[in-house]
């Protein structure tokens, strides 16, 4: 009888001990599981991100955008500070990247009308873009004021455009053609073809959108 009681007993405790790891590994997946689905699904995660993203497109509302935005110096009169106080043409003047635009506005006597101009908009070619018209062609446009004038005036329009007005946008310029605007965020295009590389920067009267293309009026 001792026997066969030692015996039961000892079966049982091996039952006992084949049981318990599969029940505390139960309780484990139980408890991963719960805080797996709780993850995503917490408003607190969800909550952080969309400030965070609408931050951001907030951002680009009022504050200049773009990859050659960090060429601009951070002081002085060609800063985006210090180009806010004056007019366009002036504050163009005062942008190292903008030094062929303002001697082709200059040629062209455009000066005092961007100066004088009340809430407009200006895309603005750097330098790499007037480099892409072959040399002799872009000599022969600044040596006529005439064509020069039709191709600057077709860069301004006459009020100013916010960042989110060029999501699809069509605007009537100076020079009496149409330009049109597509993207979004901190990324847009004049024209199907001008990369914008640093919008939404502000002048006294306007606001500017450097763009890498020379855009040509039909």
């Amino acid at each position: 009888m001792s026997n066969t009681l030692r015996i039961r007993r000892t079966a049982i405790a091996l039952a006992a001990a084949a049981v318990l790891p599969f029940s505390l590994a139960a309780c484990s997946d139980s408890g991963s599981d719960s805080a797996a689905g709780s993850a995503p699904a917490g408003p607190d995660a969800a909550g952080a991100q969309v400030p965070s993203a609408g931050a951001d497109g907030a951002m680009t509302m009022d504050q200049p955008f773009g990859p050659a935005c960090a060429s601009v110096p951070k002081n002085g009169a060609g800063s985006f500070d210090g180009m806010a106080k004056d007019p366009v043409a002036t504050a163009a003047s005062n942008n190292p990247a903008l030094s062929t635009l303002v001697a082709a506005v200059k040629k062209a006597g455009l000066v005092d009308t961007l100066n004088n101009a009340k809430d407009i908009t200006v895309f603005a070619p750097t330098n790499d873009a007037f480099a892409k018209i072959p040399k002799a062609d872009l000599d022969k446009v600044l040596a006529d004021k005439a064509t020069l004038t039709k191709i600057l005036t077709y860069h301004v329009v006459g009020q100013r455009t916010e960042p989110q007005q060029l999501a699809n946008g069509s605007f009537t310029t100076l020079e009496k053609g149409t330009v049109t605007t597509t993207g979004s965020g901190t990324s847009y295009k004049v024209n199907g073809t001008a990369n914008v590389v640093c919008g939404n920067v502000k002048t006294a009267n306007a606001n500017v959108y450097i763009v890498d293309t020379v855009l040509m009026p039909k």
